[in-house]
């Protein structure tokens, strides 16, 4: 009887080799030959299922957005509402070991982006998930008025929420904020905008 194979397991494999290349040896070290030793598959083996080092790195990306998405959608609806808005922000940044890598992971994309429409457009799609969480946000903390000022463009505060969570992120890949202080910037933030 053949032996029947999961690709789309195979798949998240790989991308999970592509994640352990990254947080030891930086997303400069991703190729077809390290993810297959990283793997223990050969060269051959893996590209059966990527044909370019771009689309494993695109694919590997896009995993990292869809597990921290169903992170995020998983979180049990308990606490305060800005209880439940730092905990969902927490997760979209690198406050540990396993957010750091898909922070890292999702930030290289802006890079690679420049020279690469495929690669482009998967960090595009980061972008626009984040912004769209963050929109998310502010629109349900502003319908249950619980914003400190009237919101006449939740857009642009939508848009400033992205840009810190972000900026703090990048400060704290780049070594610049530990995690601890990058919490105490956001709830420095949240406390300008919500009510007490």
């Amino acid at each position: 009887m053949p032996k029947i194979v999961d690709h789309q397991t195979r798949r998240i494999e790989l991308a999970e080799a592509v994640w352990r290349v990254i947080a030891r040896d930086g997303v400069d070290a991703v190729s077809i030959r390290t993810v297959a030793a990283e793997s223990g598959w050969s060269s051959g083996a893996l590209r059966h299922y990527f044909a370019t080092r771009a689309e494993l790195l695109a694919f590997a990306c896009e995993e990292v957005i869809d597990r921290v998405g169903k992170r995020i959608e998983a979180l049990p609806p308990i606490g305060t509402p800005r209880e439940r808005v730092r905990a969902i922000l927490h997760e979209a940044m690198p406050l540990d070991g396993q957010r750091a890598t898909e922070a890292s992971i999702a930030f290289s994309f802006v890079a690679l982006g420049l020279s690469n429409p495929s690669l482009a457009a998967v960090q595009r799609k980061h972008f626009d998930d984040m912004y769209a969480m963050c929109r998310k946000l502010i629109t349900d903390l502003a319908a249950s008025d619980l914003l400190a000022q009237p919101v006449s463009d939740p857009d642009m505060l939508a848009a400033r929420l992205h840009a810190i969570v972000d900026g703090l992120s990048l400060h704290g890949l780049a070594g610049h904020r530990t995690a601890p202080e990058m919490i105490a910037q956001l709830d420095a933030f949240l406390d300008e905008i919500l009510v007490d």
